[in-house]
Formats: C-alpha cells, structure tokens, sequence
C-alpha cells in the first residue's frame, strides 16, 4: 500500500518535475508533515504557522443536515470531509446525499464500520475490542466505501467513532497504512450532537460562542485547526447547529482564514 510518497525515479521520469519543482516538493512536503500536531498517535492539528483549517464532518445513524451543509458549502465554496460509518453508507436513504457530497469533490473517509467504542470512557487505556475485531470493523467500513469508487489509498486518513482512542488505536491505524486523525481540542464545535435532556447539552449559541472565544484567547487562534461538526443530530436535537454554518464560513474568511482541504492541511500519511 502506498504511503503517498512516490519515489524518486518516478518523480524523475514525470516532464516538469524535475528541476527546481522537484526540489520544492522534497522540501515542503516533509515541512508540511513536521508541523502536524499528535495527541496518542494521532493527527489533531496541522501547522499551527499557517493560517489555515479544515472542516470535517461525521455520520453515523443521522444525517438530516446533509442538503443544507452542502448547499452552504456550494455557496461559499469551502471544501470539507465527510467521515461515515459503514452503518451509513450502507443506508439507501443516504446514498444520494453521499454522491452529491462525492460530486462536489468532497472526501469521503471512514469512521468505523459499526460505531464501536474502542476503549472505557474512564480509563482510555482500558482497550475495549481486540486488534482483530479493530481489523475486522474498520476493513468492512472501507469495504462500503469501496461502492463509492474509494479506496483506501484515496482515503488514508481515520477519523475514530466518538472521537475516542488510545495510542494502541492509532498504531493499529498505522499497520493498515492508515493515518487517524481527530478534531482539534479548544471549541465546542463537536457538542453538537448533544440533546436538552443530557446533562452535557450544549446550545447552538454555546458551540458559536466557544468558537469566537477561541478565537480571541485560543493558543494560535485557528491556525492550522481541524473543526467538527456532525452532519445530523437526530430528533432528539431541536437546536441544530449546522444552521451555523454559513455565518461559521463567513466569519472564519473575516478573520483571515482560509478553508483548505484535509490533505492539503496535513499533507501525504506518513
């Protein structure tokens, strides 16, 4: 499997490689990689020089906000990635939503096949599955994938279910020739799935101004920041936050961002 490196005679033998082209893409491509920010193996931040970030997306059982994310993201013409569980892209009901996505040049990738937790909640060392059941899981996710023309040389990058992991996690990823990333700590941006009744419910107007917090008092503000946001709540969420959207876009440029796509921000798998 490749590791999205090519080698040196291939890049020689490409016409317009070679020369001073070449040696930039010696140089900055392992730059990009050094800058990247780990937290127990896997990939929370890219360069926090650039003044760049991502916008990543996760499916699981809902997907309710689909048309609308998509619609704003046409409109401002912000790339993202879209990480589905296997669960999701084997649901005919989201099978148009996931081409319309594939159309409009997003990345799709792979976040489980059945949504598994992988360790305790009280003791993330606690491993809760085997690394063969790992195996098993993550390759029928990508196996679904696979229907939509993705392979996993295209799709390198893992995103855990509940953004939860250990370093054994990461290093089984890694055994695969996969790269596991998650969101970048500092906002709230990933609480939007949360409901009234849970003790932990964060509103819509809570994640946005946690994201403006950030902003103003967060180490390298959003330089280099891979932010999450669930592609659908559920009923059971009244308060939707991806009608954010659109001012989060908005706002982000004001600042002086630029919404990059995930592989740009991180750069090839190690």
């Amino acid at each position: 499997m490749t590791n999205g490196w090519a080698s040196p005679q291939r890049l020689l033998g490409v016409p317009g490689i070679f020369g001073m082209s070449w040696l930039l893409l010696l140089l900055t491509v392992p730059t990009v990689q050094a800058q990247n920010q780990y937290e127990f193996g896997a990939i929370t931040r890219g360069d926090r020089q650039e003044k760049s970030l991502s916008l990543v997306f996760t499916g699981h059982a809902y997907a309710e906000g689909a048309e609308f994310i998509r619609k704003a993201l046409q409109e401002q013409r912000v790339p993202a990635s879209f990480f589905f569980t296997g669960d999701f892209y084997r649901n005919p009901d989201f099978n148009e939503q996931i081409r319309a996505l594939q159309a409009d040049g997003h990345y799709l990738g792979a976040h489980s096949d059945r949504h598994l937790l992988y360790a305790s909640w009280d003791d993330r060392n606690d491993l809760l599955i085997t690394r063969e059941q790992f195996v098993a899981d993550l390759m029928a996710n990508y196996k679904e994938l696979a229907r939509f023309g993705v392979s996993m040389e295209e799709a390198p990058f893992f995103l855990p279910p509940y953004e939860w992991y250990n370093d054994s996690i990461a290093l089984w990823t890694q055994e695969m020739g996969l790269q596991l990333i998650n969101y970048t700590r500092g906002t709230l941006s990933h609480a939007d799935y949360t409901t009234e009744d849970m003790p932990n419910f964060r509103s819509s107007e809570a994640i946005f101004d946690s994201i403006r917090d950030w902003e103003s008092f967060g180490a390298a503000g959003f330089n280099g920041f891979i932010l999450l946001v669930h592609i659908g709540a559920g009923p059971g969420r009244a308060d939707k936050f991806y009608h954010r959207l659109p001012a989060l876009l908005t706002l982000m440029r004001e600042w002086g961002y630029s919404w990059v796509p995930l592989k740009e921000l991180l750069g090839p798998i190690p």
